[in-house]
């Protein structure tokens, strides 16, 4: 299991919000984080589920297993 095998969302977040974009990762609950650019965002992200997988570990809680994305869009 690979860091990157996770799926992320990515959301625009209006000026309202504070701009940028929001990255979330569907399989672990409240795991996400955002950045100015996809990049920023994805690169945060990717950290953030690092850290999300080695608390659920130090805690001694299951880490999902990335779901198979299987639907494609046409």
């Amino acid at each position: 299991m690979f860091v990157r095998d996770y799926y992320v969302r990515l959301d625009w977040l209006p000026a309202s919000e504070g701009g940028g974009w929001c990255a979330t990762v569907p399989d672990l609950p409240g795991c996400m984080s955002d950045g100015e650019t996809v990049e920023q965002a994805m690169a945060n992200v990717e950290d953030a589920i690092e850290c999300w997988i080695a608390a659920a570990r130090r805690l001694g809680r299951d880490v999902p297993n990335p779901a198979e994305i299987t639907a494609r869009r046409a």
